[in-house]
């Protein structure tokens, strides 16, 4: 083995890691904003008007 390669094996993985973990936040941070948008989204929709009298709904027929 060629000891002269020690460094650039070193540094090729300090390159990885580097990058790994950019790659990393850059995940993290897509995911932030994809929450934000589906939270975004969400909140637009429109509240169900309930247009049912409170007596129904409370009980289930089970006789038919």
């Amino acid at each position: 083995m060629d000891i002269g390669n020690v460094g650039n094996v070193s540094a090729a993985l300090s390159q990885a890691k580097t990058g790994d973990a950019v790659a990393i936040t850059m995940l993290k941070k897509a995911n932030d904003i994809q929450a934000q948008s589906a939270m975004q989204l969400i909140q637009a929709l429109p509240q169900p008007a309930a247009n049912n009298p409170p007596n129904l709904g409370n009980s289930v027929n089970t006789f038919a």
